[in-house]
């Protein structure tokens, strides 16, 4: 790094502690809800923190926000929290920002001095690509008196896979059980196993079973389900037959998330007949596909062009009282409009709106102008007031959408 930058880092840093230091005396209710004249409850604050960290920018103010709501990792949305102020720092490159609200909450807090704070602190900077800091946190857990163990060597490697920096991540699986004398577990290796599969070195995967055999540590469908998407991805169909044989050997009955794994990857090969076929095989055999089974077919038909198959496949989904997820949704109203059936992409998008989700602006201006093709010019209207009443956002373009469309028509 050249001196310049690292001094723009350091004004930066020093910039933003002066600004805190500012503020110090605000209080946390004053920040997290100004409106309040009552001290918040510890989860009110989270909530409140969130909701704000949701659309804030100004890496100062998420700092504060962060620290006002004194986050903490043994609260579920908490942790969400935390994952998205590093991301909105992460996106606006204030790296220097997420060194501050990682490293000083960490040697700061007592109540954060533990093993499991340093974990999440190492996941959150593989998240924000800066894997250096993970490493040093990690090597540092000691001299900050805090404890290491397979907890935080299993962080240093799902930080390596948000990373997807592979080498690294074999370098630490192959060097630091031994450095730290630290045992791997399931877990330890499976995340091993999903990084070859990830890049392409999925027949590395074998020899991880080998190891986990030597050390009496039973594979599970998470194992197996990591290969299999793996082998899939590059396309080694023997081999996809070799990983079901060695399930059977394990004891591992291959369950929802096997067939789920196995549908997902044929729908991304342009393979969605044989992944339909699987679901068959299923119902067959008894067992009751979820919404995740639905949604892979749907998205793989879709791709495909054949519509009226994923239509087929939505109605049986919703039948089944299995529920469409947002992506499910919005995937059927965009291909419905790339292949011109907007009478039922606009039913669907009336449905997915009830529920509170918007398909993006792109397909719903597609959505409106094909119904205007059609002559559907009131459906049009309506529907740009649905959007405009249940959501705020693109008002303006919607306004101007609907001043044309009043200009086109006969006067």
């Amino acid at each position: 790094m050249s001196l310049l930058s690292r001094l723009r880092q350091v004004l930066s840093t020093t910039r933003i502690t002066h600004h805190l230091h500012q503020r110090h005396n605000f209080s946390a209710s004053s920040i997290l809800s100004p409106n309040s004249t009552t001290p918040l409850t510890s989860k009110e604050k989270s909530r409140a923190a969130l909701s704000l960290l949701k659309t804030e920018q100004n890496p100062h103010k998420i700092l504060e926000i962060c620290r006002a709501a004194s986050l903490t990792p043994e609260s579920h949305i908490d942790r969400i929290a935390f994952s998205v102020a590093v991301s909105k720092l992460s996106t606006g490159n204030h790296f220097d920002a997420i060194r501050q609200l990682l490293e000083e909450e960490l040697k700061s807090r007592p109540d954060l001095k533990t093993e499991r704070f340093a974990s999440h602190a190492i996941v959150l900077y593989g998240q924000a690509n800066m894997l250096h800091q993970a490493m040093e946190t990690f090597k540092e857990m000691e001299q900050m008196g805090i404890h290491r163990s397979v907890k935080s060597l299993n962080a240093l490697l799902f930080a390596c896979l948000l990373a997807k920096d592979y080498k690294e991540l074999n370098r630490v699986f192959l060097e630091f059980p031994k450095v730290y004398s630290i045992e791997p577990n399931l877990e330890t290796y499976n995340t091993v196993v999903k990084a070859f599969s990830e890049s392409g070195s999925t027949s590395s995967g074998y020899s991880v079973l080998a190891e986990m055999e030597r050390k009496s540590t039973k594979p599970n469908a998470t194992t197996f389900g990591n290969l299999l998407a793996g082998f899939y991805m590059e396309e080694k169909f023997e081999d996809v037959g070799k990983v079901l044989k060695l399930m059977e050997k394990h004891g591992v009955q291959p369950g929802i998330g096997t067939y789920n794994v196995r549908i997902r990857s044929l729908c991304k090969l342009k393979k969605s007949s044989e992944a339909k076929a699987l679901l068959d095989g299923m119902l067959s055999r008894g067992m009751k596909p979820n919404s995740d089974t639905y949604c892979h077919l749907i998205h793989g038909f879709s791709k495909e062009g054949n519509l009226e198959e994923a239509k087929k496949l939505f109605k049986t989904m919703v039948n089944r009282g299995c529920k469409p997820d947002t992506n499910c949704y919005y995937t059927l109203v965009y291909f419905l409009c790339q292949g011109g059936d907007f009478e039922t992409a606009l039913s669907i998008s009336k449905e997915s709106m009830e529920k509170g989700w918007v398909p993006n602006f792109g397909t719903m201006k597609s959505l409106v102008e094909g119904l205007l093709g059609i002559s559907k010019v009131e459906e049009a209207r309506e529907l740009i007031k649905q959007i405009k009443e249940k959501f705020t956002r693109n008002l303006d373009a919607w306004d101007e959408i609907e001043a044309k469309i009043e200009a086109s028509l006969p006067q």
